[in-house]
């Protein structure tokens, strides 16, 4: 299977790292704290930015800073456990400069973060929560990092984990693959373990050595 794309953008969580632990034990922290359900917060957290997790759950808008600013430093301690998920250092690595992205609802700090735990390179374009006005599910993120790698978006492949990110993709008029079980839960046509096998060769991305669950 071979799609022709100009372009490649990647979630980070789920995607390229897997950062569940860290969530798992900064998001669970911060529940407590506020006699919130761990488990419902958890659950709720993937593929949006903080900022609209904290906003949802945190009725009073005068405490949503502080309420914000110490998730934020949590999953920051927390970024350490991250590790790389299979096929991502290669994928990276073998992709030439200016020809992908990273699309995160984390803000930046947290970000570099979970890549360099991870082992992963700094990506030639990274847009964060910190970049954009409104987060997945709007395609703002997607977008801008089309716009910055100089790729028209209908021209680009998105790979998403999230519900939320897969229809941010979709809207920004990317062709989106789902990445993971997660990636089940999305409208993605596509749907791969991870990134083992994937190719991107003179404008074609190859798909013909991932494992497909979906296709």
């Amino acid at each position: 299977m071979n799609i022709p794309c100009e372009g490649l953008l990647f979630d980070n969580d789920g995607v390229l790292v897997d950062s569940d632990l860290g969530v798992d034990q900064a998001w669970s922290q911060w529940a407590r704290a506020r006699g919130l359900p761990a488990d419902e917060v958890t659950a709720m957290v993937h593929g949006r930015r903080s900022a609209d997790t904290v906003a949802l759950l945190v009725a009073d808008p005068a405490e949503r800073p502080a309420a914000l600013a110490e998730i934020d430093r949590l999953e920051i301690e927390a970024a350490a456990t991250t590790t790389a998920l299979p096929g991502a250092l290669d994928l990276l690595t073998s992709l030439p400069q200016g020809s992908w992205a990273v699309v995160t609802s984390g803000v930046t700090a947290l970000a570099r973060a979970r890549l360099a735990a991870a082992g992963l390179p700094v990506p030639p374009v990274l847009i964060t929560a910190d970049d954009v006005g409104h987060g997945k599910p709007a395609p703002d993120g997607y977008l801008a990092a089309a716009g910055k790698l100089g790729v028209d978006p209908a021209r680009a492949v998105v790979f998403e984990d999230s519900a939320a990110g897969a229809t941010a993709g979709a809207a920004a008029g990317a062709y989106v693959i789902g990445v993971g079980p997660r990636g089940l839960d999305t409208g993605a046509p596509v749907v791969v373990r991870d990134l083992r096998g994937l190719t991107w060769r003179d404008g074609v991305l190859g798909l013909g050595g991932a494992e497909l669950l979906r296709s």
